[in-house]
């Protein structure tokens, strides 16, 4: 009998005690940064002692990686805000795909609901996105949804979907005073969910009959906010959040030739005064934002309301102008002015 017969009849007869044993050979790819895990684990995979062990493990391995088809996901933020800028998110992406190089950095100052960065961030068109928000309220659901902590993330969930939304309920929670960043995070969710338009600032009140006559369940859909908070939590190596200064977070990146700016600050320049009625932070140097975005070394594409103000502030910073139309939340038809650097030549 040849050499690699007598080899073959051998590794037959080994494979056949190992099975009489209940094991089986298995050929397993592993990254190399996961070389080091699977060597840990690698003698326990053969003790029937650790089966019950491995599965758990295995259950929440797939639940931290398991991954949501985004096109099945429109609407990735958990907030909803008056005047939203879904119809943002295309234009954002035809201009990114006009860009000569990709960003390293997309860099959202004034992230409020973040739609169009997230989007960025799940879509994989920027090597990190970065998320700066200055309103404590809004933070805190970041810093969860985009924190270490398991605990308080599955906190936050559960609490979502085991939500009774009584009227008590509801102004026991958006009276309180809580200091837990998680506890925070759900009031935060509930004062969005619940008041009027979604308005955050003080004085909003509580929707009333609300759509198709639900009052406090009009807008309220748990499975949907955990599954959108969910999939953003399997990508947030991708994202990072500050809680701060729109300007600090502006200069920061303002000498990276490859970072892309998003520039949609929650205040009105101009006759508008809707600013100081929507959002807790309502007072900005329009000026000095003009000023300080138009010198950043990367591109930028900055939202502003269609005013008289601002076309001649984009004016004396040299900077291009577009209108683009869009529907607001009664269906009129209104303009938004889209603004970016000249074309180089």
């Amino acid at each position: 009998m040849s050499n690699d017969a007598t080899s073959l009849v051998r590794q037959k007869k080994r494979l056949s005690r190992m099975a009489e044993r209940g094991l089986q050979r298995s050929t397993v790819l592993v990254h190399e940064k996961n070389k080091e895990s699977l060597d840990i684990l690698r003698p326990h995979f053969a003790d029937p002692n650790c089966a019950d062990t491995l599965v758990d493990l295995a259950k929440t391995a797939s639940k931290k990686t398991k991954t949501v088809n985004v096109a099945q996901v429109k609407h990735l933020s958990p907030f909803r805000y008056p005047g939203g800028k879904t119809w943002l998110v295309p234009e954002v992406r035809r201009w990114m795909s006009s860009l000569n190089y990709r960003p390293t950095h997309f860099v959202e100052p004034f992230a409020g609901g973040a739609i169009t960065g997230l989007t960025i961030a799940a879509e994989g068109l920027a090597d990190r996105v970065v998320l700066c928000e200055m309103d404590a309220d809004v933070a805190a659901v970041w810093h969860v949804v985009f924190g270490n902590s398991d605990a308080d993330a599955d906190w936050l969930f559960n609490q979502i979907e085991s939500a009774r939304l009584t009227e008590t309920f509801v102004r026991s929670i958006i009276e309180s005073n809580p200091r837990a960043m998680r506890k925070r995070a759900f009031r935060t969710i509930l004062k969005n969910r619940c008041q009027r338009g979604g308005i955050l600032a003080p004085g909003a009140g509580l929707v009333k009959a609300g759509e198709n006559g639900k009052g406090l369940l009009s807008r309220w859909y748990p499975e949907t906010l955990v599954k959108r908070m969910s999939l953003l939590r399997s990508i947030r190596e991708r994202i990072t959040f500050i809680e701060g200064d729109a300007f600090d977070v502006i200069n920061e990146y303002a000498a990276n030739d490859h970072a892309a700016f998003l520039i949609d600050p929650p205040y009105s320049l101009g006759g508008k005064k809707a600013g100081s009625r929507l959002y807790t932070h309502n007072a900005i140097d329009h000026e000095m934002l003009f000023l300080e975005i138009s010198q950043v070394n990367g591109q930028f594409l900055m939202t502003y309301d269609d005013a008289r103000e601002v076309v001649d502030m984009a004016a004396r910073h040299n900077l291009v102008v577009a209108k683009v139309p869009m529907k607001n939340t009664h269906h009129a038809i209104m303009y938004e002015l889209l603004i970016k650097k000249p074309t180089q030549d």
